[in-house]
């Protein structure tokens, strides 16, 4: 079988940091797997930074090459049909919504969440009119949609079942760098970082549905019943999107000075330690399509307190203590309940492990290269 396959890493930036990580891993997986006759061609971003080095993919069977047309880019419509065309493409997959729509060739999508149709209130009307016709039509050119929970997947069913040809459930995994740190990589962070031995992580950005507010006026709970005072603190690390300040407001409003942190962005290899020292991380987030910071907060050894919204449920099992997003007295209650119970801290370490372990990229690009091989009319005999 002779199958070259073009999976589109054009969202490998900055801005994409939780797609990129999806599509790095997943290339990275898929290169092994990769049958006699079969290869695997990614399309750079040239013209944006990463934190990602696509070149360090490149193989006998994996190929990369450059366009420096960003996926927001108009003229994506006709530059990537003509390269799947010149390298005589048997597949083409967008990890992204925003896609060439007449590829020419059999086309799988990515599809994440439904954040803008869900909470319509945080996106202007032009926004969330581009979101639905964009996604509308990557559904239609489409073979197959691919979604990393079945929380997405009812989602998709409940919003465009009339433009879906085939969903397939495939969940993401956490990158093999998160895993429990050394006592000295953890105090590294801790020193650079000046945070307090005992902290509370959150991790991800400060959009609306990230539900960071609650989150604070929970830490501000906890602090007046004294059970943070003077030894634990919040932490909160990431992209920080300045549209969307309340979070930092709230926290001057109840006056939590030092106890609550706001990092910013984190580098990727400052991640695993940060996971690794927390001595709890809470994710409040009221819509996940998959979650992936709870796996890879688990994965690194982390007790692990999280919403009982959207997909979470699906990716920490029991592994985590979860609690209604939209209760900060219950949230309060569920982060004061880990910090006073060492005995369950630990059971929630080693759950979390153990849950964690159950998700690999190697099973996820087989499940990939399955539905490539099928989308194609390739397959493996």
């Amino acid at each position: 079988m002779n199958a070259t396959c073009i999976l589109d890493a054009r969202t490998v930036t900055h801005h994409f940091p939780g797609i990129g990580r999806y599509v790095v891993n997943l290339a990275q997986a898929m290169k092994a797997l990769l049958a006699e006759g079969e290869r695997l061609i990614l399309l750079r971003d040239s013209a944006s930074p990463s934190p990602w080095d696509l070149g360090a993919l490149e193989g006998e069977k994996l190929r990369v090459i450059d366009v420096p047309i960003p996926p927001f880019s108009l003229r994506q419509q006709w530059v990537i049909p003509r390269l799947l065309h010149r390298f005589q493409a048997s597949l083409y997959h967008s990890p992204y919504y925003l896609m060439p729509y007449r590829s020419g060739v059999p086309t799988v999508v990515t599809i994440y969440d439904f954040i803008p149709l869900l909470y319509p209130t945080y996106f202007s009307f032009l926004n969330r009119l581009i979101f639905r016709w964009a996604t509308i039509l990557a559904l239609r050119v489409s073979a197959v949609a691919i979604v990393l929970s079945q929380a997405t997947a009812r989602d998709l069913r409940r919003f465009f079942a009339q433009y879906i040809s085939r969903v397939e459930i495939i969940p993401a995994a956490s990158d093999p760098r998160f895993r429990p740190q050394p006592a000295g990589e953890v105090e590294r962070i801790r020193r650079k970082y000046a945070i307090s031995e005992g902290y509370i992580l959150y991790l991800g950005i400060n959009k609306p549905h990230k539900n960071l507010t609650r989150l604070i006026e929970a830490w501000a709970q906890i602090c007046k019943w004294r059970v943070a005072s003077g030894k634990w603190q919040l932490i909160i690390a990431g992209a920080w999107d300045p549209r969307y300040p309340e979070p930092k407001q709230r926290a001057e409003e109840l006056g939590l000075g030092d106890s609550v942190r706001f990092l910013g962005p984190v580098p990727e290899d400052d991640l695993p330690a940060l996971y690794a020292g927390a001595t709890l991380f809470v994710f409040p987030s009221l819509y996940e399509g998959f979650g992936l910071p709870v796996l890879e907060a688990m994965a690194c050894g982390t007790p692990v307190a999280c919403s009982n919204a959207s997909s979470l449920p699906e990716v920490v099992g029991d592994a985590a203590l979860t609690f209604d997003p939209a209760d900060s007295s219950a949230i309060a209650r569920a982060i004061t309940r880990v910090l006073a119970d060492a005995e369950l801290r630990q059971v929630l370490r080693e759950r979390g492990l153990a849950q964690a372990a159950g998700f690999s990229w190697e099973r996820t690009a087989a499940k990939t290269l399955e539905v490539y091989r099928r989308a194609a009319g390739n397959k493996p005999t």
